[in-house]
């Protein structure tokens, strides 16, 4: 067998029993390595790549390289992929296997453009098409503990996803992770009890996603929906480590960043550094930055 970077897979009950996984989402432009690295020292136990287009990634050195960079740190990292052929999908997570826990198909984005290419949440409406998917890739990888996951939005009526559940699930996928809004939806009120349905239709490990910004969010949401995992987006962005139990960015969230930053080498480019602190901060972060960087700097580069 392949020696994985990725290879220490959590359980998903070894948690789950004593209290809920906490995942960070996909996110274009910022669930990239060094974030996630940042939050797993903060409290998340798994972390999704950004979304990435499977056939550009196998027929593209340049994507290759461009949109997906790991390390031996990179822990408990599921790579997204957007995918509409079961072989393409297939391949590419043969691709990253090696570097990952896992592959996640993304069912769920709403966005006009990734919906028009025939990805995203285009898909909720060919759950044959999405378990063809599931299983050709459990064809080409055989190690059970490799995780092969979709990401989707409940559809109304809400039966349609139950159905796109269960046919998922009897094609081999590892977890379903449920964002409570449909595709048209965008800041009306989170659907828990329509995960809660989902969570008990299928025997297989639910995440829930949506609206969840802090700590007491994701043991509210894990209480309500019975969920094995909470995933944020958002909260993370403006808190780095809510997961921690800190209502705003910790100090110590902040210098981890900064020397993330300078250890993967992503803005920190020369020993007299110009920090630009990404808009993933809040702002008590970055008052804290302004006034301690230069000391903070000398500590890690000096």
């Amino acid at each position: 067998m392949v020696d994985r970077i990725g290879k220490d897979v959590i359980g998903m009950e070894s948690i789950g029993d004593s209290r809920p996984l906490y995942y960070c989402a996909p996110m274009v432009r910022y669930s990239k390595l060094a974030f996630r690295n940042l939050v797993r020292r903060h409290g998340v136990d798994v972390a999704f790549s950004p979304m990435i287009y499977a056939r550009n990634f196998l027929e593209s050195e340049h994507a290759r390289v461009s949109e997906f960079a790991t390390h031996p740190d990179d822990k408990q990292t599921i790579v997204q992929f957007a995918a509409n052929e079961p072989e393409v999908f297939a391949a590419a997570a043969e691709l990253v296997y090696p570097y990952s826990v896992g592959v996640d198909l993304n069912c769920g984005c709403p966005k006009s453009d990734v919906r028009q290419k025939g990805f995203g949440s285009s898909l909720l409406n060919k759950p044959e098409l999405l378990a063809d998917i599931v299983r050709q890739t459990r064809a080409r990888i055989s190690d059970p503990d490799y995780k092969v996951s979709l990401k989707i939005r409940v559809h109304y009526p809400l039966d349609q996803t139950i159905d796109l559940c269960r046919k998922a699930e009897a094609a081999g996928v590892s977890h379903l992770t449920v964002h409570g809004r449909t595709p048209s939806m965008r800041c009306e009120p989170v659907d828990y009890d329509a995960i809660r349905t989902i969570v008990d239709a299928v025997n297989v490990p639910v995440i829930a996603n949506g609206d969840i910004r802090s700590l007491e969010d994701a043991n509210t949401v894990s209480s309500h929906t019975g969920c094995t995992g909470v995933m944020a987006a958002n909260g993370l962005l403006a808190n780095p480590s809510f997961f921690n139990g800190d209502e705003t960015t910790s100090a110590q969230c902040v210098r981890d960043w900064v020397r993330r930053d300078h250890y993967f080498g992503y803005f920190i480019q020369s020993r007299r550094p110009s920090i630009n602190l990404p808009s993933t901060f809040s702002l008590h972060a970055q008052r804290f930055v302004n006034s301690s960087t230069k000391k903070i700097i000398q500590r890690i580069i000096v």
